[in-house]
């Protein structure tokens, strides 16, 4: 008699609960990926409009027509380009206003940015935390299905007078499928999220020191 021991008949012919935890690590699996081709794409994005959006900001004298422009468009700004689209509308706003003193302006148009710097730092920083509990969970689900495996393999054993190994080899294999789900689903999460927070932190401290230099800008306006 023989036995077929490919992995999907290992996986099919599993314990209910190990069955349970493969799918749950199949699906992390399959949602960290969508997650990271989603997060490479809007990193990949945002960073050049950073880049074109700062060309444009650093090569004009006057920010006015750079304003009009942004706020033209059909699509909604995101990035430098929406903190300097909240920022000044709101310094051209207060500056409307009699009697207003200048430094009030520019607090102003510093709440508004820091806001719109939150905003978009969320945006950043959305699904990092899923990746980050799939590459720490996912070994230990992964662990727990092999235990759990390993547990029935022996408890059969021990239910016969004559034990060999084919008779626990299948129940360790899927007890070992487990574990190489585990880590299949955790190690993309780990790296993915090791190098998005870096891409994002480096997007957010440039976000930051834009504002920063903004603020500047409209200080000097304010005292005109």
């Amino acid at each position: 008699m023989t036995t077929d021991h490919s992995i999907i008949d290992l996986i099919l012919n599993a314990s209910i609960l190990v069955q349970l935890v493969m799918l749950t690590l199949a699906l992390a699996s399959i949602v960290s990926w969508s997650m990271i081709i989603n997060k490479r794409v809007v990193l990949k994005r945002a960073k050049k409009d950073a880049d074109v959006f700062e060309t444009k900001f650093w090569s004009v004298d006057d920010l006015s027509p750079l304003y009009k422009q942004i706020t033209g468009k059909r699509y909604v700004p995101s990035g430098m380009e929406k903190i300097f689209e909240v920022g000044f509308k709101e310094f051209v706003r207060l500056s409307k206003q009699q009697n207003i003193d200048p430094k009030a302006v520019l607090d102003g148009c510093q709440r508004s940015m820091r806001i719109a710097l939150n905003k978009e730092m969320d945006h950043l920083e959305t699904s990092l935390s899923f990746l980050a509990t799939v590459g720490s969970t996912s070994p230990y689900v992964g662990l727990f299905g092999t235990v759990w495996g390993i547990m029935n393999s022996f408890q059969a054993l021990g239910a016969v007078q004559q034990a060999t190994i084919s008779m626990v080899a299948p129940g360790i294999s899927e007890a070992l499928i487990a574990t190489a789900m585990g880590l299949f689903a955790a190690i993309p999460a780990v790296v993915a999220y090791n190098r998005f927070s870096y891409e994002s932190e480096r997007l957010i401290n440039r976000y930051d020191n834009f504002t920063e230099e903004f603020a500047s800008i409209l200080h000097r306006h304010a005292h005109l």
